[in-house]
């Protein structure tokens, strides 16, 4: 077994204009104030990080790393939420998404598109550059629109749709492997990849391809009604990340799992800090702990109530309380009595 690296923060949620949320050097301060020892960078945040740059220059990755050392924090893995969801957008999004992309390419899908896997490409190859092995996004939807059966799907719709999701997606998995980082593919809700039937059919079409993982975050199982511990002892062989997110679904007379387009703070399934929600992290750590998992439990801060500073603060310490040190012996060793080959034979009536 291995413990948990953590806690470590993601940090789409607080990258704005305001400091100190608007420099690199300021961000890493603040997050190890708030007792984070690692980040996850959004890199479609310009304040923080220029991607280009990182895929080009070692000397760049080098100082980025290096700022962020110097402020205590461990850079834990780049995420392309944004930019994988363009990879991959259905005509009915066309203008809600338009806004993920760069100016130049909004009003133009196939510009768009293409920008986006430029992206995801450069994020792959400054991953590389900062010896980071894994990377966060989304799969991106084309068959999300028809996820309720009503009107009845044309036989082979949803087929045709993965069939070119994982067209798209081949030669960026080909590339995760040529740079040696997984792609771990957050398992959400709005994208084609949003539970483990999904992934699968996904990745039987990309052949079992070994860098297409996912980012577990029991949250997303929540809202939807799953099983998120089962869920781990199914996929951790292909969970490489881990979103530490909290959710509670409260159904109603009125509502249930699609809350009837409340907004958040009025929905019978809604995001909450940690601790606040109905995850039992106790039982995801120990067994994600049991099944090997070492990478970093990462704090998502998304809450309908709670101020994201606070839910940030509280989140450090939640997680360094559920991060279990393994152990490096079995508990009932002062018990052991020794024995060898011969003794088991005789134990057991083997002469």
């Amino acid at each position: 077994m291995k413990t948990i690296k953590g806690p470590a923060l993601f940090l789409g949620q607080f990258a704005g204009d305001a400091a100190p949320f608007n420099s690199w050097d300021a961000i890493t301060r603040w997050a190890a104030d708030c007792g984070y020892v690692g980040v996850q960078v959004p890199t479609w945040a310009g304040q923080l990080i220029d991607l280009g740059k990182a895929a080009a220059s070692q000397d760049y990755c080098d100082e980025f790393k290096g700022v962020a050392k110097a402020n205590g924090i461990e850079v834990t893995e780049l995420s392309t939420h944004l930019q994988g969801q363009l990879v991959a957008v259905h005509p009915a999004y066309d203008e809600m998404f338009d806004g993920f992309a760069a100016p130049e390419v909004r009003g133009n899908p196939k510009a768009r598109q293409a920008w986006a896997v430029e992206q995801v490409r450069m994020a792959l190859q400054a991953s590389k550059r900062m010896g980071l092995g894994a990377m966060a996004t989304f799969s991106g939807a084309l068959a999300w629109p028809f996820v309720y059966p009503w009107p009845q799907r044309p036989a082979g719709l949803i087929e045709t749709a993965f069939d070119e999701l994982a067209r798209r997606w081949t030669p960026l998995l080909d590339a995760a492997e040529e740079n040696g980082v997984d792609i771990c593919y957050e398992i959400h809700p709005g994208e084609d990849l949003f539970d483990g039937t999904t992934y699968e059919m996904f990745l039987d079409r990309v052949n079992g391809h070994a860098r297409a993982n996912m980012l577990y975050d029991p949250s997303h199982y929540v809202l939807q009604g799953l099983d998120y511990l089962d869920n781990i002892d199914i996929y951790h062989e292909r969970i490489r990340m881990f979103h530490v997110k909290d959710a509670e679904l409260n159904p109603t007379g009125r509502q249930g799992v699609y809350s009837g387009y409340a907004s958040w703070v009025d929905r019978a399934g809604r995001f909450r800090s940690l601790g606040d929600g109905q995850v039992d992290f106790g039982a995801v750590f120990s067994k994600l702990t049991a099944h090997d998992f070492d990478g970093w439990a990462v704090v998502e801060w998304e809450c309908a109530l709670k101020h994201p500073e606070d839910g940030a603060r509280e989140g450090s310490e939640f997680v360094r309380h559920h991060i279990i040190r393994v152990t490096e012996k079995a508990f009932d060793d002062f018990a052991a009595g020794g024995t060898d080959e011969a003794a088991n034979r005789r134990i057991l009536g083997l002469g």
